[in-house]
């Protein structure tokens, strides 16, 4: 994927976003707009948001959920310049496919070519259930709707007649700014998954839980990546590898999210030194590109890990 930054003379070994607030605490939409101002600001590459409704787990005082997604996206692209942004990752379920083509269409447009559009099948069944979607054959109704959204975006129509899904002569009109729409990233390990994604997708994605939240943990998933894009025709390296990062700051206790993960792994934390080391070591297990899931999630924190940005652009 293209750096929206043209002319600039950076050594960073690797672009670094940062994983806006879902769930941690109730946020309102002044305080997001802060925190992306302040991450374009000082330089990060990217912002994220999830795609998640509704989280019930046991132990929680009340039930938690974040805002829509691509409602907030469109308005963090209004708001910025600069950075790339994007769903970290948007389910697929949650969205009539050839609606959602015309959404990341749409955004694509208002942030001037900023969108990195992620896709996954989802995962968490109370949110399904509560907002009425099917949460069975989630990889088969995916593999449906990833033919939808990704043929809209590249060729502008599609005529589509499928077991869970329906987009009959339909066309994107009008086109979003790049004539083959935004890369897409896909937010999945799964051997499935996997093959129906690497003929088309521009990167992939891991969460910190599926590699330990350690450099030494991305070895097995960079494999299989290669493998499903080996097995598609293509090089493995025209598949940007990208990971979520657990890192964290003062006053960080354990940022509460919505995953369900049984280990819960160690954060990537210390001096400024020890971070940009940490980072360098995933950029040379072949990663591109990082979402910082910071802890504490806030603007304190973009400020305070700012200068480990330019201990990396020093090379």
């Amino acid at each position: 994927m293209p750096d929206p930054r043209v002319g600039s003379a950076r050594r960073r070994p690797l672009k670094i976003g940062v994983q806006l607030p879902e769930v941690e605490r109730e946020v309102r939409w002044p305080e997001y707009l802060a925190l992306a101002r302040r991450s374009e600001e000082l330089g990060y590459d990217s912002i994220w948001v999830g795609d998640h409704l509704l989280y019930r787990r046991e132990g929680d005082p009340e039930p938690r959920g974040p805002w829509e997604c691509w409602s907030m996206l469109a308005g963090l692209a209004a708001a910025t310049s600069r950075v790339e942004l994007g769903p970290l990752v948007a389910s697929t379920s949650f969205h009539n496919p050839a609606m959602l083509a015309k959404k990341a269409a749409t955004v694509d447009e208002i942030s001037g070519g900023r969108l990195i559009l992620g896709l996954g099948a989802g995962w968490n069944e109370t949110e399904y259930r509560a907002f009425g979607y099917p949460f069975d054959h989630r990889i088969g109704r995916f593999e449906e709707a990833f033919t939808i959204i990704r043929t809209l975006l590249v060729e502008g129509a599609i005529d589509f007649q499928g077991i869970y899904y329906t987009a009959r002569d339909c066309e994107l009109r009008p086109r979003g700014p790049r004539p083959a729409g935004p890369p897409i990233l896909l937010g999945s390990s799964g051997e499935r998954m996997l093959s129906i994604g690497a003929p088309h997708i521009s990167a992939w994605n891991a969460w910190f839980a599926d590699f330990d939240n350690r450099p030494e943990g991305i070895a097995p998933l960079r494999e299989r990546v290669d493998a499903a894009a080996l097995a598609a025709g293509r090089e493995p390296s025209a598949i940007e590898r990208t990971v979520a990062v657990q890192v964290r700051l003062t006053g960080g206790v354990g940022r509460i999210q919505g995953d369900f993960a049984k280990h819960v792994p160690t954060p990537l934390e210390g001096p400024l030194e020890v971070l940009a080391e940490g980072l360098r070591a995933f950029a040379r297990e072949g990663i591109g590109h990082v979402q910082l899931v910071l802890d504490p999630i806030s603007v304190a924190s973009i400020e305070e890990f700012a200068p480990v940005l330019a201990e990396l652009d020093r090379g």
